[in-house]
């Protein structure tokens, strides 16, 4: 199968790890992936914060780089950016008037996939090979959750890992306060949120806190880190691609 790399933002810019390692393992499984070059971002912290008109060459523009990639599926270690192409480009190009634009990011948006849904629902694979000998624990985020409705597929493929101790994260679901610019607008809930999370997390007594988005991550990772608390903050897909 051909796959086309949705890398995001963030992979891009400030945690290229998760990309990377989204591609070892997705070549690992027999699979070709694809990088095209045109992708920028997708557009959503734009909707979020309510500029659909600035979002609207975003969307053009993703439509068109993975149009162009001629691939059987897009995959990105991000449920949020996944999230926003299934759920908002249609939306900001029927807003904007173009119809025809809608219809072709609804068609790139169904064969476009968050990561462990794409190895679960579409390759059939809840085993991956990956060996990662740590004691772990899954922070669900908010968009692959609720959005997505990807469930217990993180969990299931965490679980297989050889070597991994996976422990159950009290209060899973509740957010963990980032969501992108809430975090800056509304700093003081954020942090509380934050405080919770850590608390949850830090109960567990993990070495590792994963999750299928960067963004959450470096949310929580900053927390943990400024505590002091010794946790780690690792993607999924980092986990998945490890071997001995």
């Amino acid at each position: 199968m051909r796959i086309a790399l949705f890398a995001t933002c963030l992979a891009d810019a400030m945690f290229p790890p998760a990309a990377i390692a989204t591609v070892q393992l997705l070549e690992r499984l027999g699979h070709q992936v694809e990088f095209p070059k045109g992708q920028t971002c997708c557009g959503q912290m734009h909707v979020n914060t309510g500029y659909l008109k600035e979002a609207t060459a975003l969307v053009r523009n993703h439509v068109e780089a993975f149009e162009s990639a001629n691939c059987d599926a897009v995959v990105a270690p991000s449920g949020s950016c996944v999230g926003s192409v299934r759920h908002q480009h249609a939306m900001v190009a029927r807003r904007a008037g173009d119809e025809g634009l809608a219809t072709r990011a609804e068609t790139l948006a169904a064969d476009t996939y968050e990561l462990s849904e794409f190895l679960i629902d579409v390759l059939g694979v809840d085993d991956v090979g990956a060996y990662y000998p740590h004691r772990v624990t899954y922070h669900p985020t908010c968009h692959s959750l609720r959005m997505l409705g990807v469930g217990d597929k993180p969990l299931r493929l965490l679980r297989n890992v050889r070597g991994l101790t996976l422990v159950e994260l009290p209060e899973a679901e509740s957010c963990c306060g980032f969501g992108g610019t809430f975090a800056i607008k509304n700093s003081d809930t954020s942090t509380a949120m934050l405080a919770d999370k850590m608390a949850n997390i830090l109960d567990t007594h993990a070495e590792v806190c994963s999750a299928g988005d960067s963004s959450c991550l470096m949310h929580i990772g900053g927390g943990l880190s400024r505590l002091r608390s010794g946790v780690r903050t690792v993607h999924l897909a980092e986990i998945l691609a490890a071997q001995s």
